[in-house]
């Protein structure tokens, strides 16, 4: 199979360091920054007329009010099981070529197609990290939670950027007025600055709006991958834009945080930018990144 992919343009890395070096860590490999997405726009313009906004929009609305405390308490409960399937890392990958992400108004093609443009972008320029060239391939995995198997999640519970749940919504947050229809908005025990939680806990101890982030983290940790604790920390919080690109909810994070904070940089940039039009020959990278999922995962896991 071939898939058709516009590829940026990379330099060579000046510098690269390994996953214990995060302290010192060079965070441009090399990467030039394209200057628009596919549809000609800059990336990430909620605002831009596309044929993408309608439907990006209204994503958004339906994510901002649903996405409360108690709701992603549940949803970690029950999916927290890993009871719905066992299957292979690259099983799952073929899942997702049916699938369309509308939160995202940068692409409009199957999500195989991004997961290995990703993974080879971040291969390009940083060789000899093979753990983040997976955590690459698989970071959006969890968008499987579509699928029926998986009890078919509306797109609002699976996609989109994520926010902590359980303390003040930020104003940085895409659509940030939809928030104030999240029932949490108005109760005293969630709309204040920690909320439910307190200075510097760590976002381990915090609840993120529930989707594919978090479900996948779940089943890697429970299936016990052996990534590094970055790998870990990139899957779970890669969509959490206010974050990695606005510097909110920083109060809630310890020091390993903010370690893995300085990886989260450097992958985001490939995992934002890299979605354009590169002929890929599947068959020809698949048998380097199989060697990575034999390496670091178990041949069958739960989900």
């Amino acid at each position: 199979m071939t898939i058709i992919i516009e590829q940026p343009q990379f330099d060579v890395a000046v510098e690269r360091k390994a996953a214990g070096d995060a302290a010192e860590l060079v965070l441009d490999g090399g990467f030039a920054v394209p200057d628009s997405n596919a549809f000609g726009h800059t990336f990430r313009d909620y605002d831009a007329e596309s044929e993408r906004k309608k439907t990006v929009e209204e994503f958004y609305r339906s994510n901002h009010i649903n996405q409360t405390y108690e709701f992603v308490k549940r949803m970690r409960e029950g999916y927290g099981k890993l009871d719905k399937t066992e299957m292979g890392i690259w099983e799952c990958i073929e899942l997702l070529n049916e699938f369309i992400d509308d939160s995202d108004p940068d692409l409009d093609m199957p999500q195989i197609e991004h997961l290995l443009q990703t993974a080879e972008a971040i291969r390009k320029d940083y060789p000899d990290e093979d753990w983040l060239h997976l955590t690459g391939l698989i970071h959006d995995l969890g968008k499987v939670l579509l699928h029926p198997t998986f009890g078919e999640l509306p797109q609002w519970a699976v996609v989109g950027d994520t926010f902590p749940v359980g303390c003040a919504f930020d104003e940085c947050n895409v659509h940030f007025k939809y928030l104030k229809e999240n029932p949490d908005y108005h109760n005293p025990e969630f709309n204040t600055k920690f909320g439910a939680y307190s200075e510097g806990c760590g976002l381990d101890n915090v609840l993120m709006s529930w989707g594919h982030d978090d479900y996948m983290y779940l089943v890697a940790k429970e299936n016990k991958t052996t990534l590094p604790s970055a790998g870990l920390f990139i899957i779970r919080y890669h969509s959490f834009y206010p974050l990695h690109k606005h510097g909110a909810y920083m109060h809630l994070m310890n020091e390993e945080d903010n370690e893995n904070l300085k990886w989260l940089h450097v992958f985001n940039k490939y995992d934002l930018y890299s979605k354009s039009s590169v002929r890929i020959d599947v068959e020809k990278v698949k048998p380097y990144y199989m060697s990575l999922i034999e390496k670091y995962f178990p041949d069958k896991l739960r989900w």
